[in-house]
Protein backbone atom coordinates (compact mmCIF):
# COMPACT_ATOMS: atom_id res chain seq x y z
CA UNK A 1 0.00 0.00 0.00
CA UNK A 2 1.56 3.31 -0.90
CA UNK A 3 1.61 6.83 0.68
CA UNK A 4 -1.62 8.12 -1.48
CA UNK A 5 -4.08 4.99 -0.66
CA UNK A 6 -3.16 5.07 3.19
CA UNK A 7 -3.73 8.50 3.67
CA UNK A 8 -6.94 8.42 1.68
CA UNK A 9 -7.64 5.45 4.00
CA UNK A 10 -7.01 7.69 7.19
CA UNK A 11 -8.96 10.40 5.39
CA UNK A 12 -12.37 8.04 5.24
CA UNK A 13 -11.73 6.56 8.64
CA UNK A 14 -11.51 10.24 10.08
CA UNK A 15 -14.74 11.33 7.45
CA UNK A 16 -16.59 7.81 9.09
CA UNK A 17 -15.89 8.98 12.73
CA UNK A 18 -17.12 12.29 12.57
CA UNK A 19 -20.20 10.65 11.10
CA UNK A 20 -20.77 8.43 14.07
CA UNK A 21 -19.85 10.72 16.04
CA UNK A 22 -22.86 13.47 14.90
CA UNK A 23 -24.98 10.33 14.56
CA UNK A 24 -24.82 9.53 18.03
CA UNK A 25 -25.31 13.12 19.33
CA UNK A 26 -28.25 13.23 17.26
CA UNK A 27 -29.87 9.99 18.63
CA UNK A 28 -29.39 11.28 22.00
CA UNK A 29 -30.87 14.61 20.80
CA UNK A 30 -33.89 12.60 19.35
CA UNK A 31 -34.35 10.54 22.48
CA UNK A 32 -33.54 13.66 25.10
CA UNK A 33 -36.78 15.47 22.76
CA UNK A 34 -39.34 12.37 22.72
CA UNK A 35 -38.52 11.98 26.55
CA UNK A 36 -39.41 16.13 27.03
CA UNK A 37 -42.32 15.87 24.27
CA UNK A 38 -44.04 13.13 26.66
CA UNK A 39 -43.53 14.46 29.43
CA UNK A 40 -44.50 17.93 28.62
CA UNK A 41 -47.63 16.79 27.03
CA UNK A 42 -49.04 14.35 29.96
CA UNK A 43 -47.83 17.62 32.54
CA UNK A 44 -48.86 20.87 30.56
CA UNK A 45 -52.70 20.24 31.61
CA UNK A 46 -51.54 20.52 35.74
CA UNK A 47 -51.29 23.75 35.32
CA UNK A 48 -54.41 24.51 34.67
CA UNK A 49 -57.56 23.57 36.78
CA UNK A 50 -61.26 22.95 35.76
CA UNK A 51 -64.27 25.70 37.96
CA UNK A 52 -67.66 25.96 37.62
CA UNK A 53 -68.98 29.22 38.29
CA UNK A 54 -71.67 29.13 41.11
CA UNK A 55 -74.10 32.37 42.00
CA UNK A 56 -73.50 32.26 45.93
CA UNK A 57 -76.03 33.47 48.15
CA UNK A 58 -75.04 33.85 52.12
CA UNK A 59 -77.84 33.19 53.77
CA UNK A 60 -77.62 34.67 57.26
CA UNK A 61 -80.75 31.59 58.66
CA UNK A 62 -78.21 28.89 57.11
CA UNK A 63 -74.64 30.22 58.47
CA UNK A 64 -76.19 31.74 61.44
CA UNK A 65 -73.35 35.02 60.88
CA UNK A 66 -74.02 38.46 60.41
CA UNK A 67 -71.65 41.14 59.23
CA UNK A 68 -68.32 41.69 60.54
CA UNK A 69 -68.22 38.30 62.62
CA UNK A 70 -64.93 37.17 63.83
CA UNK A 71 -62.39 35.10 62.46
CA UNK A 72 -63.21 32.58 65.31
CA UNK A 73 -67.31 32.62 64.72
CA UNK A 74 -66.43 32.06 60.23
CA UNK A 75 -64.16 29.11 61.50
CA UNK A 76 -66.88 27.61 63.90
CA UNK A 77 -69.69 28.65 61.05
CA UNK A 78 -71.11 25.13 59.41
CA UNK A 79 -71.33 26.09 55.60
CA UNK A 80 -72.77 22.57 54.33
CA UNK A 81 -76.04 23.48 53.55
CA UNK A 82 -75.34 26.85 52.35
CA UNK A 83 -73.24 25.06 49.89
CA UNK A 84 -75.48 22.25 49.25
CA UNK A 85 -78.24 24.60 48.52
CA UNK A 86 -76.07 26.98 46.00
CA UNK A 87 -74.57 24.46 44.42
CA UNK A 88 -77.98 22.48 43.23
CA UNK A 89 -79.09 26.32 41.79
CA UNK A 90 -76.51 25.99 39.02
CA UNK A 91 -78.19 23.11 37.03
CA UNK A 92 -82.82 22.77 37.13
CA UNK A 93 -82.53 19.32 38.29
CA UNK A 94 -85.87 17.24 38.37
CA UNK A 95 -85.47 14.48 40.88
CA UNK A 96 -82.96 13.53 43.74
CA UNK A 97 -80.61 11.28 41.22
CA UNK A 98 -80.20 14.11 39.60
CA UNK A 99 -79.03 16.16 42.75
CA UNK A 100 -76.65 13.82 44.02
CA UNK A 101 -75.03 13.20 40.79
CA UNK A 102 -74.93 17.16 40.49
CA UNK A 103 -73.35 17.40 43.50
CA UNK A 104 -70.91 14.87 42.37
CA UNK A 105 -69.63 17.41 39.65
CA UNK A 106 -67.21 19.43 42.32
CA UNK A 107 -65.23 19.14 44.52
CA UNK A 108 -65.14 17.91 48.17
CA UNK A 109 -63.09 21.73 48.42
CA UNK A 110 -66.11 23.03 47.57
CA UNK A 111 -67.57 24.55 51.04
CA UNK A 112 -63.84 25.62 52.50
CA UNK A 113 -64.49 27.48 48.99
CA UNK A 114 -66.94 29.13 49.39
CA UNK A 115 -66.08 29.59 53.34
CA UNK A 116 -62.67 31.10 51.76
CA UNK A 117 -64.40 33.90 50.24
CA UNK A 118 -66.49 34.83 53.48
CA UNK A 119 -63.36 35.17 55.33
CA UNK A 120 -62.09 37.17 53.06
CA UNK A 121 -64.74 39.32 53.29
CA UNK A 122 -67.03 39.16 56.09
CA UNK A 123 -70.07 41.70 54.94
CA UNK A 124 -71.50 39.32 52.47
CA UNK A 125 -74.55 38.32 54.53
CA UNK A 126 -77.96 37.97 52.34
CA UNK A 127 -75.54 38.96 49.11
CA UNK A 128 -74.53 37.37 46.24
CA UNK A 129 -71.08 36.80 44.78
CA UNK A 130 -69.75 34.47 42.14
CA UNK A 131 -67.50 32.01 42.77
CA UNK A 132 -65.59 29.55 40.67
CA UNK A 133 -65.68 26.74 42.40
CA UNK A 134 -63.21 23.66 41.91
CA UNK A 135 -64.48 20.55 39.81
CA UNK A 136 -64.28 16.60 40.50
CA UNK A 137 -60.97 15.22 39.04
CA UNK A 138 -63.75 13.06 36.41
CA UNK A 139 -65.28 16.62 35.22
CA UNK A 140 -61.82 18.18 35.31
CA UNK A 141 -60.23 15.34 32.93
CA UNK A 142 -63.36 15.35 30.73
CA UNK A 143 -63.36 19.27 30.29
CA UNK A 144 -59.48 19.02 29.55
CA UNK A 145 -59.86 16.47 26.79
CA UNK A 146 -58.33 13.53 28.60
CA UNK A 147 -61.34 11.58 29.51
CA UNK A 148 -62.87 9.09 27.17
CA UNK A 149 -67.08 9.94 27.29
CA UNK A 150 -67.79 7.64 23.86
CA UNK A 151 -67.31 4.59 26.39
CA UNK A 152 -70.48 2.90 27.65
CA UNK A 153 -71.95 4.47 30.81
CA UNK A 154 -70.81 0.88 32.85
CA UNK A 155 -66.83 1.42 31.71
CA UNK A 156 -66.88 5.08 32.80
CA UNK A 157 -67.17 6.75 36.23
CA UNK A 158 -69.17 9.53 34.90
CA UNK A 159 -72.91 8.58 34.62
CA UNK A 160 -74.68 9.96 31.10
CA UNK A 161 -76.92 12.33 33.24
CA UNK A 162 -73.40 13.41 34.51
CA UNK A 163 -72.59 14.23 30.92
CA UNK A 164 -75.77 15.97 30.25
CA UNK A 165 -75.14 18.29 33.30
CA UNK A 166 -71.95 18.91 31.51
CA UNK A 167 -72.84 19.59 28.17
CA UNK A 168 -75.33 22.11 29.80
CA UNK A 169 -72.77 23.78 31.56
CA UNK A 170 -70.50 24.13 28.40
CA UNK A 171 -73.63 25.37 26.43
CA UNK A 172 -74.25 28.28 29.08
CA UNK A 173 -70.52 29.01 29.25
CA UNK A 174 -70.98 28.26 33.56
CA UNK A 175 -67.59 26.17 33.15
CA UNK A 176 -64.31 26.90 32.47
CA UNK A 177 -60.42 26.79 32.99
CA UNK A 178 -58.22 28.22 35.17
CA UNK A 179 -54.79 28.66 36.58
CA UNK A 180 -54.35 26.00 39.23
CA UNK A 181 -53.24 27.71 41.71
CA UNK A 182 -53.87 24.47 43.89
CA UNK A 183 -51.24 22.59 42.19
CA UNK A 184 -47.70 24.85 43.79
CA UNK A 185 -50.00 26.22 47.30
CA UNK A 186 -51.44 22.49 48.63
CA UNK A 187 -50.26 19.56 50.03
CA UNK A 188 -50.75 15.95 49.07
CA UNK A 189 -54.52 14.94 48.79
CA UNK A 190 -56.46 11.75 47.70
CA UNK A 191 -58.20 13.88 45.29
CA UNK A 192 -56.30 14.66 42.52
CA UNK A 193 -58.10 18.02 41.98
CA UNK A 194 -56.66 19.22 45.23
CA UNK A 195 -53.29 17.51 45.36
CA UNK A 196 -50.39 19.76 45.24
CA UNK A 197 -46.70 19.78 45.38
CA UNK A 198 -46.56 22.71 48.27
CA UNK A 199 -45.47 20.57 50.91
CA UNK A 200 -42.97 18.69 48.47
CA UNK A 201 -41.84 22.31 47.08
CA UNK A 202 -40.82 23.54 50.93
CA UNK A 203 -39.75 19.81 52.07
CA UNK A 204 -36.88 20.27 49.13
CA UNK A 205 -36.01 23.65 49.80
CA UNK A 206 -35.55 22.70 53.07
CA UNK A 207 -33.77 19.23 52.74
CA UNK A 208 -31.17 21.23 50.10
CA UNK A 209 -30.70 24.01 52.64
CA UNK A 210 -29.57 21.61 55.49
CA UNK A 211 -27.74 19.79 53.26
CA UNK A 212 -25.55 23.24 51.79
CA UNK A 213 -25.01 23.97 55.16
CA UNK A 214 -23.40 21.10 56.23
CA UNK A 215 -21.71 19.70 53.52
CA UNK A 216 -20.12 22.55 52.20
CA UNK A 217 -18.22 23.82 54.40
CA UNK A 218 -17.29 20.22 55.69
CA UNK A 219 -15.91 19.41 52.02
CA UNK A 220 -14.41 22.54 51.62
CA UNK A 221 -12.24 22.67 54.88
CA UNK A 222 -11.46 18.51 54.15
CA UNK A 223 -10.13 19.41 50.86
CA UNK A 224 -8.13 22.29 52.10
CA UNK A 225 -6.45 20.36 55.10
CA UNK A 226 -5.82 17.22 52.48
CA UNK A 227 -4.59 19.31 49.30
CA UNK A 228 -2.21 21.82 51.48
CA UNK A 229 -1.76 21.09 54.96
CA UNK A 230 -2.16 16.73 55.03
CA UNK A 231 1.22 14.86 54.75
CA UNK A 232 1.14 12.50 52.15
CA UNK A 233 1.52 9.39 53.66
CA UNK A 234 -0.24 6.08 53.66
CA UNK A 235 -2.72 7.37 55.93
CA UNK A 236 -3.87 10.31 53.54
CA UNK A 237 -3.41 7.94 50.40
CA UNK A 238 -6.07 5.97 52.23
CA UNK A 239 -8.29 8.33 53.16
CA UNK A 240 -8.21 9.96 49.58
CA UNK A 241 -9.16 6.63 48.16
CA UNK A 242 -12.34 6.21 50.71
CA UNK A 243 -13.57 9.33 49.33
CA UNK A 244 -13.84 8.39 45.35
CA UNK A 245 -15.22 5.20 46.88
CA UNK A 246 -18.20 7.03 48.68
CA UNK A 247 -18.67 8.94 45.94
CA UNK A 248 -19.92 5.77 43.69
CA UNK A 249 -21.62 4.30 46.81
CA UNK A 250 -25.21 3.80 45.52
CA UNK A 251 -27.36 6.48 47.90
CA UNK A 252 -29.69 3.87 49.21
CA UNK A 253 -26.79 3.18 50.97
CA UNK A 254 -26.49 6.72 52.61
CA UNK A 255 -30.49 5.90 53.27
CA UNK A 256 -29.80 2.32 55.17
CA UNK A 257 -27.00 4.75 57.45
CA UNK A 258 -29.41 7.35 57.90
CA UNK A 259 -31.77 4.64 58.68
CA UNK A 260 -30.21 2.93 61.67
CA UNK A 261 -27.72 6.06 63.20
CA UNK A 262 -30.15 9.22 62.68
CA UNK A 263 -33.33 7.30 63.15
CA UNK A 264 -32.80 4.36 65.14
CA UNK A 265 -29.91 5.68 67.12
CA UNK A 266 -30.35 9.35 67.80
CA UNK A 267 -34.01 8.95 67.41
CA UNK A 268 -34.34 12.15 65.56
CA UNK A 269 -37.67 12.42 64.08
CA UNK A 270 -38.84 11.04 61.08
CA UNK A 271 -40.21 11.78 57.50
CA UNK A 272 -38.60 14.74 58.12
CA UNK A 273 -36.29 17.53 56.08
CA UNK A 274 -33.65 17.73 58.77
CA UNK A 275 -33.03 14.34 58.25
CA UNK A 276 -33.33 14.06 54.95
CA UNK A 277 -30.68 16.92 54.98
CA UNK A 278 -28.20 15.47 56.95
CA UNK A 279 -28.67 12.59 54.75
CA UNK A 280 -28.47 14.21 51.45
CA UNK A 281 -25.12 16.26 53.38
CA UNK A 282 -22.90 12.56 54.07
CA UNK A 283 -23.72 11.59 50.18
CA UNK A 284 -22.95 15.00 49.05
CA UNK A 285 -19.67 14.99 50.80
CA UNK A 286 -17.06 13.19 48.34
CA UNK A 287 -18.79 15.05 45.57
CA UNK A 288 -18.12 18.25 46.43
CA UNK A 289 -14.37 17.23 47.83
CA UNK A 290 -13.42 15.49 44.52
CA UNK A 291 -14.24 19.05 42.40
CA UNK A 292 -12.94 21.01 45.56
CA UNK A 293 -9.27 19.62 45.63
CA UNK A 294 -9.29 19.40 41.69
CA UNK A 295 -9.83 23.88 41.48
CA UNK A 296 -7.12 23.53 44.38
CA UNK A 297 -4.54 21.78 42.34
CA UNK A 298 -5.11 23.37 39.75
CA UNK A 299 -3.85 26.87 41.24
CA UNK A 300 -0.39 27.29 39.93
CA UNK A 301 2.51 26.76 42.71
CA UNK A 302 3.79 30.12 41.43
CA UNK A 303 0.23 31.73 43.32
CA UNK A 304 1.74 29.91 46.59
CA UNK A 305 5.00 30.54 45.74
CA UNK A 306 4.88 34.51 45.16
CA UNK A 307 2.73 34.66 48.57
CA UNK A 308 5.33 33.19 50.35
CA UNK A 309 8.25 34.83 49.02
CA UNK A 310 6.85 37.87 50.05
CA UNK A 311 6.67 37.02 53.72
CA UNK A 312 2.79 35.43 53.84
CA UNK A 313 2.66 32.50 56.20
CA UNK A 314 1.48 29.24 55.12
CA UNK A 315 -2.07 30.02 56.03
CA UNK A 316 -2.32 33.44 54.21
CA UNK A 317 -1.19 31.52 50.85
CA UNK A 318 -4.11 29.38 51.13
CA UNK A 319 -6.71 31.19 52.61
CA UNK A 320 -5.81 34.21 50.53
CA UNK A 321 -4.91 33.20 47.47
CA UNK A 322 -4.99 29.71 46.82
CA UNK A 323 -9.01 29.48 48.38
CA UNK A 324 -9.95 32.67 46.05
CA UNK A 325 -9.29 31.59 42.96
CA UNK A 326 -10.21 27.73 43.63
CA UNK A 327 -13.58 29.35 44.86
CA UNK A 328 -15.48 28.99 40.73
CA UNK A 329 -14.37 25.32 40.59
CA UNK A 330 -15.70 24.50 44.00
CA UNK A 331 -18.86 26.65 43.80
CA UNK A 332 -19.75 24.93 40.68
CA UNK A 333 -18.74 21.34 42.28
CA UNK A 334 -20.79 22.28 45.04
CA UNK A 335 -24.20 23.28 42.98
CA UNK A 336 -23.76 20.34 41.00
CA UNK A 337 -23.34 18.00 43.96
CA UNK A 338 -26.37 19.77 45.29
CA UNK A 339 -28.64 19.06 41.73
CA UNK A 340 -27.62 15.64 42.39
CA UNK A 341 -28.79 15.55 45.37
CA UNK A 342 -32.22 17.45 44.84
CA UNK A 343 -33.00 14.78 42.83
CA UNK A 344 -32.69 11.54 44.60
CA UNK A 345 -35.62 8.74 46.17
CA UNK A 346 -34.10 6.08 47.47
CA UNK A 347 -32.97 7.51 50.83
CA UNK A 348 -35.39 9.86 51.35
CA UNK A 349 -37.70 6.66 50.96
CA UNK A 350 -35.87 4.74 53.83
CA UNK A 351 -36.23 7.76 55.73
CA UNK A 352 -39.64 7.92 55.86
CA UNK A 353 -40.63 10.99 53.32
CA UNK A 354 -42.72 8.22 51.48
CA UNK A 355 -45.56 9.27 53.92
CA UNK A 356 -48.65 11.07 52.85
CA UNK A 357 -48.30 14.22 54.35
CA UNK A 358 -51.22 16.63 53.85
CA UNK A 359 -49.65 19.89 55.75
CA UNK A 360 -47.24 22.01 54.69
CA UNK A 361 -44.46 21.50 56.90
CA UNK A 362 -43.23 25.49 58.53
CA UNK A 363 -40.19 24.26 60.17
CA UNK A 364 -37.41 21.42 59.18
CA UNK A 365 -38.34 19.24 61.66
CA UNK A 366 -42.28 18.74 60.47
CA UNK A 367 -42.94 15.61 58.57
CA UNK A 368 -42.61 16.23 54.81
CA UNK A 369 -42.31 14.86 51.14
CA UNK A 370 -39.70 15.83 48.51
CA UNK A 371 -40.48 16.47 44.66
CA UNK A 372 -38.67 12.95 43.87
CA UNK A 373 -40.28 11.35 46.41
CA UNK A 374 -44.01 12.86 45.23
CA UNK A 375 -43.23 11.94 42.26
CA UNK A 376 -42.77 8.32 42.92
CA UNK A 377 -46.18 8.43 45.38
CA UNK A 378 -47.89 9.87 42.39
CA UNK A 379 -46.61 7.37 39.97
CA UNK A 380 -47.89 4.32 41.76
CA UNK A 381 -51.71 6.35 41.52
CA UNK A 382 -54.47 5.39 38.54
CA UNK A 383 -56.13 7.95 38.37
CA UNK A 384 -55.09 10.71 35.14
CA UNK A 385 -55.42 13.04 37.47
CA UNK A 386 -52.75 11.91 39.49
CA UNK A 387 -50.75 10.98 35.94
CA UNK A 388 -51.14 14.55 34.69
CA UNK A 389 -49.67 15.96 38.07
CA UNK A 390 -46.62 13.61 37.63
CA UNK A 391 -46.06 15.04 35.05
CA UNK A 392 -45.88 18.49 35.97
CA UNK A 393 -43.69 17.59 39.13
CA UNK A 394 -41.09 16.26 37.03
CA UNK A 395 -41.12 19.41 34.79
CA UNK A 396 -40.73 21.62 38.02
CA UNK A 397 -38.08 19.06 39.15
CA UNK A 398 -36.15 19.12 35.98
CA UNK A 399 -36.79 23.04 35.80
CA UNK A 400 -34.69 22.97 39.26
CA UNK A 401 -32.14 20.99 38.16
CA UNK A 402 -31.36 22.54 34.91
CA UNK A 403 -31.66 25.87 36.25
CA UNK A 404 -28.88 24.86 39.02
CA UNK A 405 -26.83 23.29 36.50
CA UNK A 406 -26.83 26.46 33.91
CA UNK A 407 -25.83 28.50 37.18
CA UNK A 408 -22.69 26.23 37.80
CA UNK A 409 -21.87 26.54 34.15
CA UNK A 410 -21.88 30.28 34.44
CA UNK A 411 -20.22 30.31 37.83
CA UNK A 412 -17.18 28.49 36.02
CA UNK A 413 -17.22 30.80 32.80
CA UNK A 414 -17.59 34.08 34.66
CA UNK A 415 -14.86 33.86 37.58
CA UNK A 416 -12.52 30.83 36.18
CA UNK A 417 -8.94 32.22 35.85
CA UNK A 418 -6.87 30.29 32.82
CA UNK A 419 -3.15 29.84 33.72
CA UNK A 420 -1.38 30.17 30.61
Amino acid sequence: MNKLERLKKRHSAEKRFKFYGIASVTIAIIFVLILIQNIFSKGSSAFQKTVIKVDVFYDSELIELNNGATLKEIYDADFYDLTIENLLKTYPSKNTDEEDELLKLFSSDAEYEIKNAFLKNNQLIDKTITLEITASDDIDQLHKGNYPRDLPEDRRSITDNQLFIYDYFVENEIINKNFNNYFFTNGDSRDPELAGIGGALVGSFYSIIICLLIAFPIAVLASIYLEEFAPKNKITDFIEININNLAAVPSIVYGLLALQVLLATLHLPRSTPLVAGITLALMTLPRIIIPCRASLKAVPPSIREGALAVGASKFQSVFHHVVPLALPGTLSGTIIGLAQALGETAPLILIGMVAFVVDIPSTPIDPSASLPVQVYLWSESAERGFVEKTSATIMILLSFLIMMNFIAVYLRQKFEKRWN
